[in-house]
């Protein structure tokens, strides 16, 4: 994608960015900044996946399930589309997003969002199976995305990017899980 219809994206992706660094919103900046970095390295989801497998039947098969799709997009997300894509990181002091938002910033490239693939890898493929983990773990993996605009590091386009991408590994793993007796 080229020319004008990039150049409008990219316009909206930072006027985005510019409004939520804009909102004054202290009573959520504490559990949003905790919320990002507890999700660095995939720690809250390879928890949840750890704690499924634990459990006999259904659930032991979700969080295996779960695991390997958080695997893919993480290596998906940070070893190929940041390499590929180069998007370099959002300028967070320009913008003025608050101090008390700021987590340590990424010295890898922006696009997409590693936080999110992973989040909602897991959110689709444990979904997928224990339909009942459906909307919370869609929830939380929303709140993990917005986390990491929220706190600066990322473009709501990485965020976007990270959330398709998650989904289409976890897409990938269950179908190959169908065929596997």
């Amino acid at each position: 994608m080229t020319g004008p219809v990039l150049r409008d994206l990219t316009a909206l992706d930072a006027a985005l960015y510019a409004a939520v660094a804009a909102t004054d919103t202290p009573a959520l900046d504490s559990a949003l900044r905790t919320l990002s970095a507890a999700a660095d390295h995939s720690k809250i989801n390879l928890a949840v996946a750890a704690a499924l497998a634990l459990v006999p039947g259904r659930c032991r098969r979700a969080g295996l399930t779960g695991a390997a799709a958080v695997a893919l997009a993480s290596f998906t997300a940070n070893v190929l589309g940041k390499q590929l894509v180069r998007r370099p990181r959002p300028d967070r002091e320009a913008a003025r997003v608050v101090l008390g938002r700021h987590v340590p910033m990424p010295a890898s490239a922006s696009f997409p969002s590693g936080h999110t693939a992973s989040a909602f890898a897991l959110a689709t493929a444990v979904g997928t199976l224990l339909p009942a983990t459906a909307t919370p773990l869609g929830l939380l993996a929303a709140a993990v995305g917005y986390s990491r605009v929220h706190t600066g590091v990322h473009y709501p386009g990485d965020v976007l990017a990270g959330a398709l991408l998650g989904s289409a590994c976890a897409g990938i793993v269950l179908a190959a899980g169908r065929r596997t007796p």
